[in-house]
């Protein structure tokens, strides 16, 4: 009789405490060196190093400010006072951008829309909770002082693009009433501060976007009428638009620091004298924020005052250049709305140091010291990054033709 022979069985490996665990956090890092390996093969590098030139120009640009700034102030300070604090906010800034440059395009969009509904309700907050600086209530006291509308920007950009790709879906329904409804409850929000310059940008980002979008060229001329019409009520009941407009086209006394921007700007020549050897500098007020376009072109010389309105223009050409070639219209209009903020912004305050624009209290994009304009327009910018990230193993979408039409 033959005996039943069991077959041997197959014996599990021994238990190794924590195995499990070392196992898991070894996936989760190479998982983590896999979607860094995806972000750097997408990002756009030459945009973020223009950037990052950019921060990095501001950082020289603060550092020949400060002193100016500081030793102005009613308490004392050290001359690199603001120096050591805008190093700190750009430390922050960089964090909010590289974290917002990982993110998918959907998840932009949605951070973006989350993050404008919130801005929204806080700008509402401001005219009842909000701090006085300088004669305008702008802040809201939060343990840091926090400004609704710098995180407004990024966020107006992306949300309205959202509103304007319904079009897509449902060519019914009234999204440029929608989007023209929000501009106006904003501009209101923000004369209600009051935050002119602000307002105007908004509405030129606003003008840019319905424009792309399609906005009938009937529409255009009843577009353009009312904001002649608002320009010109804001002329006749806004003390502080008319005295800068009256300042700008004839001469004042009470913002007479545009002309010492001027005489700052052009102290230095082409090459200027030397980081810290200025000394028109410290006859001007908010030399760190508004003006520091001029103390660079006095310390560093308006070759260098050359330099960044050529890295601005390379930045706005590269985005436009990117997007030509993409198909989704909400890609398309939420890039071209952020660069728009971004190039507006700069060119506002380079026109206003050269006395070309009336005075808006306008920092310059990434180089001017800020605390929420810093981590605001860096956060805007990794919003662009991660809208206009691309596989680079994808071609271009090829264009059929019908025959005897050119290629």
């Amino acid at each position: 009789m033959t005996g039943h022979v069991p077959l041997p069985r197959e014996t599990a490996p021994p238990y190794v405490p924590g195995a499990t665990r070392g196992g898991m956090a070894a996936r989760r890092r190479r998982s983590r060196r896999s979607e860094l390996a995806v972000w750097w093969r997408e990002i756009d590098r030459v945009l973020l190093f223009l950037i990052l030139m950019l921060m990095a120009i501001g950082t020289a640009a603060v550092a020949a400010a400060s002193p100016a700034s500081a030793r102005r102030s009613p308490v004392h300070l050290d001359d690199l006072h603001f120096l050591a604090l805008h190093i700190r906010w750009q430390v922050l800034g960089l964090i909010a951008m590289f974290g917002a440059s990982q993110l998918s395009r959907d998840q932009a969009r949605r951070a973006g829309i989350v993050l404008g509904f919130a801005m929204l309700v806080a700008l509402m907050l401001v005219p009842v909770v909000g701090t006085s600086i300088n004669g305008a209530k702008r802040w809201l006291n939060l343990g840091i002082s926090l400004q609704p509308s710098e995180f407004l920007k990024p966020a107006f950009a992306i949300g309205l693009a959202w509103i304007l790709s319904w079009r897509l879906r449902d060519p019914t329904l009234p999204v440029m009433g929608i989007a023209t409804g929000i501009m106006a409850l904003i501009a209101v929000l923000l004369m209600a501060q009051p935050d002119f310059g602000s307002t105007v940008l908004f509405g030129a980002v606003w003008f840019v976007m319905m424009l792309l979008a399609g906005l009938p060229m009937r529409k255009l001329g009843t577009v353009l009428g009312g904001g002649i019409g608002a320009f010109a009520l804001a002329y006749m009941f806004y003390g502080n638009a008319r005295n800068r407009i009256d300042s700008f086209l004839g001469g004042g006394t009470a913002y007479d620091q545009v002309d010492l921007a001027r005489h700052t700007l052009l102290g230095g020549g082409w090459t200027g004298t030397g980081l810290w050897l200025g000394t028109k500098k410290l006859g001007l007020p908010m030399a760190h924020t508004d003006y520091i376009y001029s103390v660079i072109g006095e310390e560093f010389g308006l070759l260098v005052c050359g330099l960044i309105v050529v890295l601005y223009l390379t930045i706005l050409a590269r985005v436009l250049m990117r997007l030509a070639h993409e198909e989704d219209l909400f890609t398309v209009l939420a890039g071209t709305g952020l660069v728009a903020q971004l190039g507006g912004q700069a060119f506002i305050n380079i026109l206003v140091n050269l006395q070309l624009f009336p005075s808006k209290g306008m920092t310059l994009p990434l180089i001017s010291y800020g605390g929420s304009s810093t981590i605001a327009l860096c956060l805007g910018v990794g919003f662009l990054l991660a809208i206009t990230r691309r596989n680079p193993f994808l071609g271009h979408p090829v264009v059929r033709v019908n025959k005897g039409q050119r290629r």
